[in-house]
Parts: C-alpha cells; structure tokens; sequence
C-alpha cells in the first residue's frame, strides 16, 4: 500500500515539475534565515533549513500544536498531539523520539530566548500558536552554534504589531467539548511595537480521562532607540490547572473501546497541572556599517505538579508516583558580529557566548489511589550550561562560500539528596565538548544552490535520564545512573532552489553516526530508563512546491530514515533493529486554493509508514493515511475584518495511533487518535 501510494506521488510530481514553470518566490535572497545565529539569505546556507511563515501556522488552523503547520517540513516527525499531559513529541533525524514526555536532542528558542533546559530538555506547552509568526528549523546536529543539540534546532518568533495598529477576538468550537477563546491586539506607536495575545482553551479529549484546560498569555515589546538600536521586552505567562492523562492501552483494549482510558491511570488521577512564568530582554545595537551587538537575559519560574500511574498496588515497587517541583531557569548571552571583507572578500564572523542555570527544586510522594501521600523522594537538582562559539563565512568567489564554525562546552549536573531513608544519593557529573562544522555553498545560478557540510552534535542526559534504578526494579531513586553523554557525526549533501518561476525545491541527503546515543530501555508507569547505545542514520529529506495555476499550489515533503542500532550493549538482540518511533518513509501533500476575494481552502494528507514500538522491533505499529481539509473566507467590513472557518480533521476516518509509549510495560503503549471530528470558528478584527 505505502510503496502504490508513494509512486503514484512521484509521478505526479514528476508531472509537474516537467509541465509547470512558476513559484511564488522570485529571489531566495528574499528570504533571510537568523537560526544560524548569522542573519543569511536562504541560498547562502550550507545546512538544510526549513521556513513556515504565519499563514501556514494560523489561518484556519484548529491550534492544538506546532505539528499542524510543521507536517509539511520534511526530516521531521510528531506524535502525541493529543495528550497535553505529555506534551507534543518532535523528533528532527530520529533524534527526540526516544522522549515520552517533553523534547529531547532538538533545541528550541522563542524571540531567541531559549526553552530548552539546561539539561537539555525543551517543552512546548508555554508556545502561543496564536501569534507565532514565523519558524525556522535547522535539520542536523547543530552543537557548533548551540550547544547540546543532535538533532536540530526549532526557532519560533512572535508575530510583529503592525504599522496600523489592530485588535482581534477569535473563537473556535469543536467536538469533544473543544473551546478556544483568543484575544489578540498589537501595533505601532510611534517607537514603540507591541504584540499581545491571550488565550484560553478547554476540552474534553477524545478519549476518557484527557481533559485539559490552559491559559496562556504572550506579549512582546520592542522599542527603537534609533535606526542602530532597539530593545526587546518578552513577558510569557502559562495556567494550565488541568491536563489528565488518559494512558497508554493495549491492542485488545484498542479494538474493545479505542476511546478508553487505561485503569491504572484513572485509579491514580494520572494528570498533571503546571503554572510558569517567563521574562526576558534582548538588546541590538549597531555601530556604523559594520559591527553590531546582541545582548539577551532571561528569568522563568515553574511550580509543576503530576499524578503517575505509579502506585502501591505495584507489588515490590516504592511507591513515589505524585512529582513536584519548583524550578528557576535563567541565564543570558550575548554575540558580537562583524560584517565587511577578508583578503578583499565579503565576510562575516560571529563570536558569542550563552549562560544557562536550572536549579529544580523537586519532590516525589506516594500516590494512595489518587491523594498525595507520604514524601519518598527530595531533591535539589542544578544544571549549569556554559558555552563559547565562533564562526564565519567567507565568500571564497562570486558563487563558493565557506562557513566554519566552534563551539565550546561545559555542562555540570549536580544532585543535592534530602531524603536520606534509602541512603545518600548525591552525586555530580561533569561534561566538556568542543563541537566543529564546516559548511560550503555553491550558487551554480541565479536561483539554484549546492551545499556541503560536516557537522558535528553532542548531547548530555536529562536529569531524568539519569536516575538510578532501585534494585533493578525501574523506579528511580535520584542520583545518576551510568548514562555517558553522545556524541554525533554527519556529513550532508544539498540543494534547493528555483525552476523557472513555478517550482522550489529542497533536497538533501546525509550519513550519520552517533556513540552511545541515549536509549529508552523501559517504560513503566510513565516512567522511562535509559541506557547508550552507537546508532547509524541514512536519510533522504526532500519538498517541492509548485505554483500550479494563480491561487492554487502543491506542497510536498518526503522523509527517507534508514537508522539502525550499531551496538547495543546491554540489549544485543537489537543490534542491526531499525530505532524505534520513526517512521522509515513518510510523505506530506497539501493543496491550497486562494482567491482574491479572501476564500481559501485547502487539503492535506500524511503518510506514515510502519514503525516499531520496542527495540527488539518485536511490536511494530501499523503505517496509516491522514487527512484533513480547512476553508475559510476574509471578509472586508467597513474598517472590520471578518473570518469564518471551519475544518474536519481525519477527513476519511481512519483508525491509527497518536502517540506510542516506546518499550513500554505489559503491551500498553497505544494512544488512538480521534476519528473524523470537525471544528470551526471565526475571528473578528478591527483596525484602528
């Protein structure tokens, strides 16, 4: 079914490609990537690179998370959009996949400032889709700009207000009790832009025991001194009193009632809620044509709460199954930017440096059928990230240009033990890495480009990773269990570019091998253990989109993921088994309508190919088609702006999984996703 699917695509594509000779996109200059901590044009870049602006993020979309609007990015996979006590699961190359709960292997930054820890775990539950104007994706080990990152970087940045200032109220309704309110107003005033938005959203869930309720507030401030500098003010606020978790079941449960929660998690009042806030600045100052600096400092605070399916009716296991912790997570940095020649020749170099301090004040009790019990477990955990990279990018010649690039690392880790009963479990770790790239672009014309890059990734356990099993029992007692940093190496190959004025294209194919990446082992009562293992990735990433006629457009991304285990000690049955949670082949088609008169509608669909659910690929999770159809019309009233909206997702009903709890206990690792269901909603706007 997958390999009929998939060449019918590739010969329609091949169709259009021969037959069609426009895009939307005249100049890939035009198009300026600052991911790279180097503002560039897109055909400058000598990685693989990914862009999705706002209409594709907002318009019409149901806003449940980053996976509906970054489907379409090719090398990149999400499961879990519909469990919020779980958080949405991003992987980019396979790295991230391993994460039950929370991202890992991929850093994320929002108006560059970062939300990934400094253990390396990132969360997306404090993101406003609702005024997310842009996101670039950075597909490949990027530690020479960032630090701890295998896997890539997602950079999210808040919409602009703009000149004319506006405010706008959106509603959106759907089944399950789905409810979404938005209120949203912004603009320029004299030096002065701001952007604001709130939002409140509850519903029920498909499946019993998954209601959420989340509020969320977003505003950024930025005032222009003059035309060389400007500062940034970010304030970020996230309620979220309620977010059960519904649980993984097994495949007899599934075909007995999909829609049921595992009892376990019901027993235990599984579910988590959570409040954060977060403030940050950033300043810019340029002096004259040719240097410029960039400054940011940043504070957030979280008081979390979670109820596990973990409890004392699991015979010979300590019972700790309700987490508690206060964190305080800030830090800042700073980079310097020089822009002029070398040897005759434009170039551009950048030195920066990033501090990042987590200090998790964290405790864990019993859970007695769902009341907090006796404590069980006490902690103080603090992670200190410190780093320093430089990089440039030299034009060699009119149409060659070479990026080099470094950075260096020190993460600490540290346990403070408090609860002495089961012994002292203090302890510190200490990593160092220093993490090279280079990177060469060829524009072979106008409007096509090359690329070539070795890029170089390291990664440190999350504190959650590294907890000690007790008594070989799967439940941690704190401290650090022998879990060793990994280490990636990749060699990628490129292109993209224009054919004639119709058709983009981005292509790119890479190699990469990973020393003791770290392994998800087990997964019991939501709670995962690690352990390492040497992995081998191969893969193909490639999209393409065609201006077919005036208003109607083709998208599309295929994803080719041949990785394997290499070595696995502690598991050598998995040795030469594909890696679990990824997909080796998935394919994203979208077509899109517009008219001039503001009505747009447009169809998706993504295949997912089989994937395994354990290490030993003993459990393999069946491949599925998904679909989805939006419309909506923008409607001009006398200074008001009136969209209405509607859309259906899982258009043909199938019956597929939305999440998988990877090495899980018992067989009860499924998460159904919701069968055909329709939203709609409208937003109002006012200029003023």
């Amino acid at each position: 079914m997958w390999k009929l699917h998939f060449a019918g695509f590739a010969v329609a594509a091949g169709i259009l490609l021969i037959t069609t000779s426009a895009y939307a996109v005249t100049d890939l200059d035009e198009i300026i990537v600052t991911a790279t901590r180097q503002d560039q044009s897109l055909a400058d870049v000598s990685s693989a690179v990914s862009v999705v602006e706002k209409d594709a993020i907002q318009t019409g979309r149901q806003q449940l998370g980053l996976d509906e609007s970054l489907t379409r990015v090719p090398g990149i996979f999400f499961q879990n959009r519909y469990n919020f006590s779980q958080d949405l699961r991003v992987a980019i190359r396979g790295f991230g996949a391993r994460a039950n709960f929370g991202i890992r292997g991929i850093k994320v930054f929002v108006d560059d400032l970062p939300a990934t820890l400094a253990d390396g775990q990132s969360g997306v539950d404090d993101i406003d889709i609702g005024s997310v104007g842009r996101i670039e994706i950075i597909r490949g080990p990027s530690s020479a700009l960032y630090g701890s990152a295998s896997g890539g970087v997602m950079s999210l940045y808040t919409e602009d207000g703009p000149d004319t200032p506006f405010a706008e109220a959106r509603v959106t309704l759907g089944e399950y009790d789905h409810q979404k309110y938005q209120l949203k107003f912004g603009g320029q005033t004299g030096k002065l832009n701001y952007l604001v938005n709130g939002s409140y959203m509850e519903s029920d869930g498909y499946r019993e025991n998954s209601r959420v309720e989340h509020g969320l507030v977003n505003s950024k401030l930025r005032y222009e001194f003059d035309e060389d500098s400007d500062l940034t003010l970010i304030f970020n606020l996230v309620d979220s009193p309620q977010a059960d978790d519904s649980g993984g079941i097994s495949q007899a449960n599934v075909d007995m009632d999909r829609r049921q929660a595992q009892p376990r998690n019901l027993s235990s009042n599984a579910g988590e809620k959570l409040e954060q806030q977060k403030v940050g600045w950033l300043y810019r100052k340029q002096f004259g044509e040719n240097h410029e600096i960039r400054v940011r400092n940043y504070y957030l605070w979280r008081d979390f709460m979670a109820f596990l399916p973990i409890g004392s009716h699991i015979r010979f296991v300590p019972d700790d199954g309700v987490v508690e912790f206060d964190r305080f997570f800030f830090g800042g940095g700073g980079q310097y930017t020089y822009t002029g020649e070398l040897m005759g020749r434009p170039n551009q170099f950048t030195a920066g440096f990033d501090i990042d301090i987590q200090e998790d004040d964290r405790q864990r009790y019993s859970n007695d059928a769902g009341i907090q019990g006796a404590l069980s477990f006490d902690q103080l955990e603090e992670a200190e990230s410190y780093g320093f990279s430089l990089r440039n990018s030299l034009a060699i010649s009119d149409s060659l240009q070479l990026t080099l690039g470094g950075r260096y690392d020190v993460v600490d880790l540290s346990v403070d033990d408090r609860f002495l009963a089961n012994a002292d479990q203090s302890g510190e770790l200490d990593f160092e890495e220093f993490s090279p790239s280079a990177g060469l672009t060829w524009g072979a014309t106008d409007s096509v480009s090359f690329y070539f890059n070795y890029a170089t990734g390291f990664e440190t356990p999350t504190f959650t990773e590294l907890a000690n099993p007790a008594r070989n029992l799967d439940v941690s007692l704190g401290g650090f269990a022998s879990v060793d940093a990994q280490n990636a190496e990749s060699f990628e190959i490129g292109a993209r570019g224009l054919i004639g004025e119709r058709v983009y294209f981005d292509i790119a194919g890479f190699i990469m091998e990973v020393e003791d990446e770290v392994v998800s082992v087990a997964n019991i009562g939501n709670r995962t253990f690690f352990r390492n293992a040497d992995t081998d990735r191969n893969g193909i990433e490639a999209a393409i989109v065609v201006d077919i006629l005036e208003g109607l457009q083709l998208t599309a991304s295929y994803t080719y993921s041949d990785f394997e285990f290499d070595s696995f000690p502690t598991n050598m049955a998995a040795e030469g088994k594909m890696l679990p949670g990824i997909p080796e082949n998935q394919l994203f088609a979208e077509l899109a309508y517009r008219h001039d008169s503001g009505f747009y509608l447009s169809w998706d669909v993504l295949v997912v190919d089989d994937l395994a659910i354990n290490n030993a690929n003993t459990a393999i999770s069946d491949s599925y088609e998904v679909s989805n159809l939006r419309a909506g019309h923008r409607l001009q009233m006398a200074g008001f702006e009136l969209s209405p909206f509607i859309g259906i997702n899982n258009l043909f009903d199938t019956k597929y999984m939305s999440n998988l709890r990877l090495n899980g206990f018992g067989g009860r690792v499924l998460e159904p996703a919701p069968t055909l269901n329709v939203y709609g909603g409208v937003s109002v706007r006012l200029n003023y």
